[in-house]
């Protein structure tokens, strides 16, 4: 469980999210395995769930082309929590992988019960905005 929430701690929108609701988080988290070669997500569908992965790795794609690989530590759909729009990539496993994760709908009420979570990822939701106009200009 510390991996986990360790983990948590290194994904952008739960950045400054206090150690306790993120144990929190993560004790709502469900475990799923996905096979060498299942699609996880697929880039332009809709998807609601967030993944972490404990073990395995994964290639994430766009337009068909590799861009990254991802490995233990390392997730992927955290912005579905947040909206129902599409995928921005799609993320295949490279391996055997376990993850653990939730859907949208199951994070939802855990913001309902520490609106202080709500307000930080707000807070970094801005920042990163702030930060990619910035790139634009």
């Amino acid at each position: 469980m510390a991996d986990r929430v360790e983990a948590l701690s290194r994904v952008p929108l739960f950045a400054g999210v206090g150690r306790r609701e993120l144990k929190r988080l993560a004790d709502r988290m469900s475990p799923r395995t996905f096979t060498e070669g299942e699609v996880a997500v697929e880039e332009g569908r809709g998807g609601a769930g967030f993944w972490l992965i404990e073990e395995g790795d994964a290639t994430v794609s766009i337009g068909g082309d590799i861009v990254r690989s991802l490995g233990p530590g390392d997730y992927f759909g955290e912005v579905a929590l947040l909206d129902d729009g599409p995928r921005s990539a799609t993320v295949t496993a490279g391996t055997d992988m376990r993850c653990a994760g939730m859907a949208a709908w199951e994070f939802r009420p855990f913001v309902l019960e520490h609106p202080e979570v709500a307000l930080t990822m707000l807070q970094t939701l801005a920042r990163r905005l702030r930060e990619a106009e910035a790139r634009s200009e």
